[in-house]
């Protein structure tokens, strides 16, 4: 599995987007917002059970990850057509402000190494910087769901450039080695 310092691998994938009254396929690339944040979260399958609890987590913190200029993409190897039944379908993917994409063919799955032996993807979440660079990777089992807002903690600490201790929270003060080691 890619980790911290690798470098995120390319990609084109067909996505989905909207409301469900109107869904519509767009092509997503990894030069859609270069030098800009991004969270690549992968699930195993759509019409499952965790899976969506987390995609729609994703979804209601959209406009904080925004207001970090940060794209959140959810990505899994079902079909856009798949995603597409499942958005209309399901009531809380339904309003979703995230881009569902495709890797059908698991190219990404496998660059990223998150293909798991069963086929499908590994419920996996990388954090990359504006420079294509992976700051924060995180798998979890199958059975257990990821939380988006962990993810919105670290991407405020990496954002800072700064240490942030342990359970740091956006506002609060960040390490100062100089004043650490002066004894302040």
């Amino acid at each position: 599995m890619l980790t911290i310092g690798d470098q995120f691998p390319a990609y084109q994938l067909t996505g989905v987007v909207g409301p469900s009254d109107a869904l519509e396929f767009r092509t997503f690339s990894g030069e859609d917002r270069e030098k800009s944040w991004r969270v690549l979260f992968f699930w195993p399958k759509d019409f499952t059970f965790v899976c969506p609890t987390e995609i729609a987590a994703f979804g209601r913190l959209h406009a904080e990850f925004d207001e970090r200029d940060t794209r959140v993409l959810g990505v899994s190897g079902d079909s856009e057509y798949v995603h597409h039944a499942w958005r209309r379908a399901h009531e809380d993917l339904r309003e979703l402000p995230i881009p569902m994409l495709s890797d059908s063919r698991q190219d990404l799955m496998r660059a990223c190494g998150v293909r798991g032996p069963d086929g499908f993807a590994q419920r996996a979440v990388f954090v990359v910087d504006p420079d294509n660079e992976i700051q924060f990777t995180m798998v979890t089992a199958g059975s257990v769901g990821r939380n988006p807002t962990e993810v919105l903690r670290v991407l405020d600490a990496l954002q800072t450039d700064e240490l942030c201790p342990c359970n740091w929270n956006r506002g609060e003060e960040t390490l100062d080695p100089v004043k650490l080691l002066a004894g302040v």
